[in-house]
């Protein structure tokens, strides 16, 4: 079963958002998603087949709901889903990467017990062509113009709530029916660069990690245990993951310019991440200075700390404390979005920019989405 409805901003606002709701098995969920991708103007790539034939044992074996998916993709193009010479995922209609900035608050720190985390998701608001120093082309819409929000309610596997801005089966960030929460930032956004030749390579990219984790994992030491066990890959602008979930546990996962993997944590405490690598610059109040090219993310990152620093938080309160680190509007990206998750209730509420008005950016009403079935936001 499918359903789509336009939720947030119209034809004359800077973001228009549908929120896609899907039941059924993996295949047929993965058929639904596949065919709304076509209508954007998503197309196959071709790969290598011995890279392809590689990818698709690798999917089986470890993520067996995107293997699924995939499948259905394979009918909904009347493609051999085994064929060797076509992509049959990264259903993507716009280039990936961001600025960001996110703050878990574990149950101890918070006014009703609920661990939360709060994230501003920071992008450019140009389109690709502008970003890359050319003229927009005739038509051609900012790369966060069309985000949306995307629930799966699978047979069998874990449901869950995704928002993703530019590939219909990744997600930037999301929180499942077990109250897992996974959100992707960039990890150094000084040495951070254009994605190089994208072609797909074996195991998860970085918009995929988030849905691999939200797809397989319900606490945080499974997806500790999943993402060392995991073939990763980017293309020239490295990410790190905050993943939390309801039982209070937090951790940050990133990987070192020399390919080690590194997971953060500070214990029953709040968590702080923006856009440098943590395991770097461990101490919050111990931070280099900014620069033109880091994008205030270390004061940005001190700020967050000092205001959860021995506090105990609200749901307002950490909203005040993203509004406190967003974008000035001298710069060039904008807060596209802003979430709280709720582990304990297993909901994201989030606000979708609009555009920018004389009183500053305009914002959509709060907007509320569960990832447990049967259950009203």
């Amino acid at each position: 079963m499918k359903n789509m409805t336009q939720i947030a901003g119209g034809r004359d606002d800077f973001q228009l958002v549908r929120h896609l709701t899907l039941h059924g098995s993996q295949a047929e969920i993965g058929r639904a998603l596949t065919e709304e991708a076509r209508r954007l103007g998503w197309a196959p790539r071709p790969l290598d087949p011995a890279v392809n034939r590689a990818r698709r044992t690798w999917f089986e074996r470890h993520w067996p709901q995107h293997h699924a998916r995939m499948d259905g993709a394979a009918a909904a193009l009347g493609l051999d889903p085994d064929q060797d010479d076509l992509a049959l995922d990264g259903l993507s209609y716009a280039p990936a990467g961001s600025g960001c900035s996110a703050l878990w608050c574990p149950p101890s720190a918070s006014t009703d017990g609920h661990g939360r985390v709060g994230r501003n998701y920071d992008f450019f608001t140009a389109t690709i062509s502008e970003i890359m120093g050319q003229a927009p082309r005739p038509g051609e819409l900012p790369m966060a113009a069309r985000p949306y929000v995307i629930t799966t309610v699978p047979d069998t596997g874990l449901a869950s709530t995704v928002i993703t801005m530019n590939e219909l089966d990744g997600c930037m960030d999301g929180v499942n029916e077990a109250g897992l929460v996974v959100m992707l930032l960039i990890a150094d956004i000084v040495t951070a660069a254009p994605p190089q030749n994208p072609l797909p390579q074996v195991g998860l990219n970085s918009v995929q990690l988030p849905r691999f984790v939200v797809d397989t994992c319900e606490n945080v030491e499974q997806a500790k245990q999943a993402l060392l066990g995991a073939k990763q890959y980017d293309h020239g602008a490295p990410l790190h993951y905050l993943v939390a979930d309801a039982h209070g546990g937090a951790f940050v996962w990133e990987r070192g310019t020399d390919g080690k993997e590194h997971i953060i944590e500070f214990g029953d405490a709040p968590l702080c991440v923006t856009n440098h690598l943590l395991h770097l610059n461990p101490d919050p109040m111990n931070l280099p200075p900014d620069t033109e090219a880091s994008l205030q993310t270390f004061g940005r990152l001190r700020s967050l700390y000092e205001r959860s620093k021995g506090a105990t938080m609200s749901p307002d309160d950490l909203r005040k404390s993203l509004a406190e680190v967003g974008p000035d509007r001298d710069m060039p990206f904008r807060t596209i979005w802003s979430t709280v998750f709720d582990t304990a209730d297993r909901t994201l509420s989030t606000r979708f920019y609009l555009g920018d008005g004389p009183d500053g950016a305009r914002y959509s009403d709060e907007l509320v989405f569960t990832a447990r079935p049967g259950t009203p936001a």
